[in-house]
């Protein structure tokens, strides 16, 4: 078999179209013309529809966990009051993170696989009685497959008067975030996962509630300060070199998914999810996050069976199938669960071949189910049959 041609099915990152890869070996250019002006002026008015934002959108040469600290020192006073609502290992980061900027850190905490209930996050806010300046989230967990409610947290925070600062790394694109609708004020993202490009760029927004604050958060910052970055935007230009490349990259992703729709860009994600999910069931494996409104749909978290290890699962898969999954993540789930990656430039079809490596690694592993040897083709089918159905329904 080709050792080269593998399915990625990753947390990020995530395969890259050919467009966009081609885009990237555009002649290098000065970052100080017109030429890229032009450019940047372009992706950030598309990535204003990406957000669902009439504010600015910020585009920096780091990783998306980058914008853990561009959103706190900007927007969050020095040693502040915050609350971090942690359903996973990235919303343990992020708490982390916040701890070591100075800040106070007060948690809220559940189990692998479940989400935050607004309601939980109310309460805490009511205790502190307004002096939480900040809530924290993920919008989608990768380490656990679980989406947060974005929206009702939201709505939660704004009457206790808390910023709302959302990490999207792993949603905006895919699924609906509407953050002037919801009163986001600060949510940001990484070009490596539902944009399809390599990683390098972390892209951010914020309201005009936030920049309100910024004037009072006065947080050391230097290659961070949004301020910077605001102040060259009508121009077109960065205060710091950009990563040109990759906003050639980017301006042909984002021009791919405007092509699609937005609206077609995220139905297409909840049929893989709805598909892959589909398919895990019908193999006789257990999903971590049993909640089905909360199961993220651009990563299925699938719980390892007892009697296979994981780490000879992930090998089987990879050099016998092909096919490349994230382990688990974190103390708890590193050898708990597996990760289907979902999202960026992948179709139904993508997912079928996901399953069908699930169902060919455990049966070489001799994995049985209930006393009877694992049957390849359950889970493809029924991932097919909720595809078909998608179809049949328009």
């Amino acid at each position: 078999m080709l050792k080269e041609k593998v399915a990625l099915h990753l947390a990020g990152p995530t395969p890259v179209p050919p467009q966009v890869a081609a885009a990237m070996i555009m002649p290098m250019i000065n970052h100080r013309s017109e030429k890229f002006s032009v450019l940047a002026k372009d992706v950030a008015s598309k990535l204003q529809a990406l957000f669902r934002t009439q504010e600015q959108v910020y585009v920096l040469a780091s990783s998306g966990s980058s914008g853990w600290e561009t959103a706190m020192v900007n927007f969050v006073p020095a040693g502040a009051k915050v609350l971090n609502v942690v359903i996973g290992d990235f919303g343990e980061r992020w708490s982390k993170a916040n701890a070591e900027l100075g800040y106070a850190v007060e948690h809220l905490d559940y189990e692998p696989g479940t989400a935050a209930r607004p309601a939980e996050v109310a309460e805490v806010l009511s205790k502190h009685q307004g002096s939480i300046k900040a809530v924290c989230l993920q919008h989608n967990e990768t380490s656990t497959g679980v989406s947060n409610p974005v929206k009702e947290i939201a709505a939660e925070a704004a009457k206790h008067g808390a910023l709302v600062l959302v990490d999207g790394v792993s949603s905006v694109g895919a699924l609906p975030l509407h953050m002037d609708e919801w009163g986001v004020d600060v949510a940001f993202t990484g070009s490596q996962k539902t944009l399809m490009c390599p990683p390098g760029m972390m892209i951010i927004a914020a309201s005009k509630r936030a920049w309100a604050q910024a004037e009072e958060a006065h947080t050391p910052k230097f290659y961070f300060s949004l301020k910077e970055y605001r102040k060259s935007y009508d121009k077109g230009q960065t205060p710091q070199t950009p990563p040109i490349s990759l906003y050639y990259g980017l301006q042909a992703a984002l021009n791919m998914l405007a092509e699609e729709g937005w609206e077609q860009v995220q139905e297409r994600h909840h049929l893989m999810g709805e598909m892959c999910r589909a398919g895990i069931k019908a193999a006789g494996l257990d999903l971590l996050c049993t909640e089905e409104q909360f199961a993220s749909d651009t990563l299925t978290a699938v719980m390892v069976p007892e009697s296979v290890e994981a780490s000879a699962f992930l090998k089987v898969a990879r050099d016998t199938f092909g096919v490349i999954y994230a382990a688990g993540q974190g103390k708890t789930l590193k050898e708990r669960i597996f990760r289907i990656g979902h999202m960026g430039y992948m179709t139904p079809n993508d997912v079928l071949v996901a399953l069908s490596a699930v169902e060919n690694s455990l049966a070489i592993l001799g994995y049985k189910i209930q006393g009877y040897n694992i049957q390849p083709g359950k889970a493809v089918a029924a991932a097919q049959a909720v595809w078909l159905e998608a179809v049949r329904q328009g």
